[in-house]
């Protein structure tokens, strides 16, 4: 049985050249993510094209979609965050569709990299940093200085909300990345249990039912946490972005 964790090595498809010692090349992990933005591109354009007033099933979906972002972002941060709409709409179907195309036997889970998942979680807090200073100035400092804090306990307090602050990309990337990891090794292991006890026979044959009703159970799971994670990324992502519109506590 190969190892669990091989499903997760990043190959390369086609090099381009070398770059001192690094070689530039199409992954496995490059491909996939093509894929998965070509698909949602093309997804979005079939489902929007030739709009009717009764929507078809597609349309619906689109629609869906649209209206589910654009209610979570409007509660978390005002009318005023739908400027963000694009980009939260994006990273929610990047993440959604990531995670679902990983569970497709055969396909490859960038979500369970933790490069890609910091890379997504380092482009929310640069956001967040960029447009904060680009609208409020040198007032979005104040995000750091909570209202009401004693003389004493300020300088404590700032501490304690810089380190939170610039610790919200670790564990928002590992937030995804561990689910998606540990879920799909669990997958892994189970499945090679029924490999392994069907090639045992005799009372193989007696105990392979266990695991296999184990890992029809855990992709289940796996389809319902891969919508949670995109959720719960999307939400945070949104709550990230308030303090960019709402520096004040």
């Amino acid at each position: 049985m190969a190892s669990p964790v091989k499903q997760f090595e990043i190959s390369e498809i086609i090099r381009f050249g070398v770059i001192g010692d690094s070689p530039v090349a199409l992954t496995n992990s490059g491909l996939h993510m093509i894929l998965i933005v070509a698909f949602i591109t093309g997804g979005l354009m079939l489902a929007t094209r030739g709009t009717l007033l009764v929507p078809n099933r597609w349309q619906s979906l689109a629609e869906t979609i649209y209206e589910f972002v654009a209610n979570m972002l409007r509660e978390m941060t005002g009318k005023e965050g739908m400027r963000f709409f694009p980009f939260v709409f994006s990273l929610f179907l990047f993440v959604l569709v990531a995670n679902l195309v990983g569970m497709i036997p055969g396909a490859f889970t960038v979500t369970s990299h933790i490069i890609i998942t910091f890379a997504l979680a380092i482009l929310v807090i640069g956001t967040v940093i960029v447009y904060g200073f680009f609208k409020h100035g040198f007032h979005f400092l104040g995000l750091f200085v909570p209202s009401g804090v004693p003389v004493w306990l300020a300088p404590f307090i700032t501490v304690i909300e810089i380190i939170s602050f610039f610790s919200r990309p670790i564990s928002l990337s590992l937030r995804l990345f561990a689910n998606m990891l540990a879920g799909h090794i669990a997958l892994k292991v189970f499945a090679g249990f029924i490999v392994s006890l069907l090639s045992v026979g005799g009372i193989g044959y007696a105990l392979f039912p266990l695991p296999f009703l184990m890992t029809f159970a855990l992709i289940a799971f796996e389809i319902f946490i891969a919508g949670l994670q995109a959720y719960v990324f999307t939400v945070l992502t949104c709550i990230y972005l308030n303090d960019a519109l709402h520096p004040g506590h």
